[in-house]
């Protein structure tokens, strides 16, 4: 059976405490704590416990939050309300709104924590 090639991502922080509450409100859920030895990982919410898409924010030895490297993109029902979010929670637009034909919409924002991330939605 095929299934989707990316399995886990991970977007490094610098503050732990700042970046849980930036995410927590930007995108109104909540953040589980896990440390494995001396890495600190805040869980992002898996809808199912199939094999598949899940993520952290990670502090640890040789994490180092980039504007300049992977983005990840999270799915979100709008947009623009979910980029008053982010600037209400200390992040900055970085590419408004804008069409991608028949694939929807998608924006790209900084984190608190200097990372470029991007959203998606079909509307």
């Amino acid at each position: 059976m095929q299934k989707n090639p990316v399995v886990w991502f991970e977007i490094p922080v610098y503050d732990q405490a700042r970046a849980k509450k930036f995410y927590e409100v930007v995108f109104d859920f909540e953040l589980s704590t896990l440390e494995m030895g001396p890495m600190k990982m805040l869980m992002f919410p898996v809808v199912n416990e199939d094999y598949g898409l899940g993520g952290a924010l990670v502090k640890a030895e040789g994490y180092k939050p980039s504007y300049e490297g992977t983005v990840v993109y999270f799915g979100v029902d709008d947009i623009d309300k979910t980029l008053q979010k982010v600037t209400a929670s200390g992040g900055k637009t970085v590419l408004q709104k804008m069409p991608i034909g028949e694939y929807g919409f998608i924006a790209h924002f900084q984190d608190s924590e200097g990372n470029r991330v991007a959203l998606h939605s079909m509307a």
